[in-house]
């Protein structure tokens, strides 16, 4: 019998976070979302449907903490 195994999202460094959104913000694009209003949803919402799966976007977003998301844009917003 195998052991339910729970899922954790990775620690992310600001680097990663950025990789990240940069690609799904580019998959956004490409499928004809308004990338940004898609971002903020599911930001607001935690509802992955917000980010489309073309090329495997709504599985990247998922690997980044939203919590520690939120604080890299409010410090990058504020402090750059």
């Amino acid at each position: 019998m195998s052991d339910t195994i729970k899922f954790k999202p990775m620690e992310n460094d600001s680097a990663e976070m950025k990789r990240i959104l940069t690609d799904v913000y580019n998959s956004l694009s490409e499928k004809g979302y308004n990338p940004i209003n898609q971002i903020v949803g599911y930001l607001l919402s935690e509802d992955p449907t917000y980010i489309t799966n073309h090329r495997n976007a709504r599985s990247l977003i998922c690997k980044i903490d939203r919590d520690e998301l939120l604080q890299e844009l409010v410090k990058t917003y504020l402090f750059s």
